[in-house]
């Protein structure tokens, strides 16, 4: 299987071996991620020590970006893949095992860096199968698989919980680790030869790679640190406000569900706007929706107005589905790939941590509304840089599309 022609591409005929094992991982990590903090409690965590549990998916995400990309580099996607899912699993079922508060830590910390492993073998095997012509779709999908994922996870744990008790959606996750695993074993092992002449060769070394190509890195890398934050805003902003005033816990899941589905409407008309209009024309409306959304908030005063805000959130959200994946799989080279995308990728969590942060850092000294509006401004600013780079991106990929044509 390789990524072919334009003409000879169809999405169906890898839909199962590049899909299947992001969309059956992702109802797993769906099902736990909204009990992780009640599984942290029920073990006699406190408030603070239950947050910084659920933050653990996060640092072990940051952490692993750049030994992920160097050991795929070495095994290739598809062993990558297998191993993540089967590790993935494993500290699934620590946690539902264990009966300390420690040992969750342990086994969240761990499933996060499995996580990043297999992105970023996703991410690899994606650019070998799909031709440029249709990498934002494709990128858009396999961004589109795992939003269906956490759309479908909760409500199926929700029923086990029902059912049996809290651990049971662990073992869920577990369950679909290991499926994961198998799925991917079935896809074709693309980079052996170029794997087998590294070996002879040498494998380059990650701070080589990232030295190589620290331009790229410094300047676009830091506008996907900016749409990374843009879009981790709305975890964090939206559940503060909702709180601050006084919905319930319901409403303001139900307003998640419903931006939830709206975001994966807009997965597949984002993949096609970049592919046939360019990366900017989605980049800088994902940025700009989370910018305006947070100066509209403080305005927002009932249930109505937050998930019209929300929506908008959502709209600029689903339509850059696969964005950071796409552009970086843009300016990926062909050696070092795998350790290049590792270091993308701790752009972009940097960005999914920094969002966070900054609210936090913001509402420490100031009302929350004031936080909503710093926050809004930022954003604004930040999707000019964001236009400036991806901009760049579609002009060089433009002059790239002419140059076979020139005489």
């Amino acid at each position: 299987m390789t990524s072919g022609t334009t003409q000879d591409f169809r999405f169906r005929d890898i839909a199962l071996v590049a899909y299947g094992p992001s969309v059956v991982s992702a109802i797993g990590h769906g099902a736990i991620m909204p009990v992780l903090a009640l599984r942290a409690r029920d073990l006699g965590a406190d408030v603070s020590t239950a947050a910084a549990i659920v933050a653990l998916v996060g640092v072990g995400q940051l952490v692993a970006s750049l030994p992920s990309g160097a050991l795929i580099a070495r095994i290739g996607e598809r062993r990558a893949l297998v191993a993540a899912g089967l590790v993935d699993a494993c500290a699934m079922a620590f946690a539902a095992l264990t009966d300390s508060v420690l040992g969750l830590a342990i086994g969240v910390l761990l499933s996060g860096v499995c996580w990043t492993l297999f992105l970023i073998a996703r991410q690899g095997f994606m650019i070998d199968v799909v031709p440029v012509t249709h990498r934002a779709r494709a990128m858009s999908f396999l961004g589109g698989s795992y939003r269906l994922g956490v759309l479908v996870g909760p409500l199926v744990g929700a029923g086990l919980i029902a059912l049996s008790d809290l651990t049971s959606v662990f073992w869920l996750g577990a369950g679909m680790s290991v499926c994961a695993s198998l799925l991917a074993a079935t896809m074709p092992d693309l980079g052996e030869e170029k794997r087998a002449a590294a070996k002879v060769s040498g494998h380059l070394p990650v701070w080589t790679v990232i030295s190589e190509h620290r331009r790229v890195l410094a300047t676009l890398g830091s506008a996907v640190v900016i749409l990374g934050m843009s879009r981790s805003l709305r975890l964090s902003l939206l559940p503060l406000w909702a709180d601050h005033i006084g919905l319930s816990a319901s409403t303001t899941s139900l307003i998640f569900a419903g931006a939830a589905a709206l975001d994966v409407a807009l997965m597949w008309p984002g993949g096609w706007l970049m592919d046939t209009r360019g990366r900017r024309v989605v980049a800088v409306p994902v940025v700009l929706s989370m910018a305006v959304a947070c100066l509209l908030l403080p305005l927002a005063g009932s249930a109505w107005s937050v998930a019209l805000v929300m929506a908008l959130i959502a709209a600029g959200n689903g339509l850059g589905a696969g964005i950071v994946m796409t552009l970086g799989a843009d300016a990926s080279p062909t050696e070092g790939r795998s350790q290049f995308l590792g270091a993308w990728r701790l752009c972009g969590d940097i960005g999914n941590t920094g969002g966070p942060l900054l609210v936090s850092a913001v509402a420490a000294f100031a009302p929350l509304a004031a936080a909503c509006l710093v926050v809004g401004v930022l954003g604004l600013a930040g999707a000019g840089w964001v236009g400036h780079w991806t901009g760049r991106v579609d002009r060089a990929r433009a002059l790239e599309a002419l140059s076979p044509r020139s005489p």
